[in-house]
């Protein structure tokens, strides 16, 4: 068996379209030009690639980017002074605070601070806690989970009755996972460094999500025959041969998990462009919304 490889590029590249048109409806039918606004603290050279990433999907999307650098030394009170002004803003309709801060800054603070209806990174408590109410509802879901849910939708993978498996229980990712894979109707099991002969656990999986942050935690033996394989993984492993010094890979060893599973995300180029693509749709709900 090979697994199918499953393109998050492709699926990613529909969503911007769906987001593209449906700004452009918004604007005509009710003069609304959705807005992102982006915070970043320091001079962090992953954070700078992630929000130019970020605000370049905005160009293209058609989605106006308000961008605020701040010098690292910032005080806890110039940054909640200015998502608070951002809050009132009503042309910012989502306000994103690239993660990580520096060290004097709390992350929970500054995350709390930002209002739920614009909190498209859905990492505020009200939007998690949502998630794991029975009949509540979360006004936006973190951005890579949500992106795993619409990868499984879109390929057609039915969730309702499966058994899913999330490999990790990050507020990023792992439970967010859960939370959104029992919301639909998945008997879920999430594992964690803490979990007994975790390959007897993985093997049960109809779907398995991996989101560990170890390059080839996740090996063939570790796989039920035919069972679709989500890598969150984004891991850096040294190789020589690349101009860069080193290669991306996730946290499954994609040889041999694709020689059981019948599909797999590559790494790069599964969940990673979905993350974005996830962001700009969750804007243009907010926006949406009013």
């Amino acid at each position: 068996m090979t697994a199918r490889k499953i393109d998050g590029k492709a699926i990613a590249a529909s969503i911007h379209e769906e987001v593209r048109l449906g700004a452009a409806r918004l604007r005509e039918e009710r003069g609304i030009v959705p807005g992102l606004a982006t915070v970043l603290v320091g001079d962090d050279p992953a954070s700078h690639s992630y929000v130019k990433v970020k605000r370049r999907a905005c160009e293209e999307d058609g989605i106006r980017s308000f961008h605020h650098p701040l010098p690292e030394d910032t005080s806890r009170e110039t940054l909640l002074r200015l998502i608070r002004d951002l809050g009132e803003n009503p042309e910012v309709h989502g306000i994103l605070v690239q993660l990580p801060l520096p060290s004097h800054l709390s992350e929970a603070e500054v995350i709390e601070a930002i209002p739920p209806r614009k909190d498209v990174d859905g990492f505020h408590p009200a939007n998690l806690g949502r998630l794991g109410l029975k009949g509540g509802e979360a006004l936006f879901a973190p951005c890579t989970p949500a992106g795993v849910l619409e990868l499984l939708g879109r390929i057609g993978v039915g969730i309702a009755g499966s058994r899913a498996v999330v490999l990790g229980r990050s507020k990023i990712v792992g439970l967010p996972a859960a939370l959104l894979l029992l919301r639909n109707d998945a008997t879920v099991t999430l594992c964690h460094s803490r979990t007994k002969d975790l390959p007897a656990v993985t093997r049960e999986a109809d779907i398995l999500v991996a989101a560990i942050g170890r390059p080839g935690a996740v090996t063939a033996d570790m796989v039920k025959p035919g069972a679709v394989v989500i890598d969150v993984g984004v891991n850096r492993v040294p190789d020589s041969s690349r101009k860069r010094g080193y290669r991306l890979v996730g946290d499954c060893d994609f040889e041999g998990v694709s020689s059981v599973a019948g599909a797999l995300t590559p790494v790069p180029g599964g969940v990673g462009p979905m993350t974005i693509a996830m962001l700009m749709k969750n804007t243009l709900a907010a926006a949406s919304r009013g």
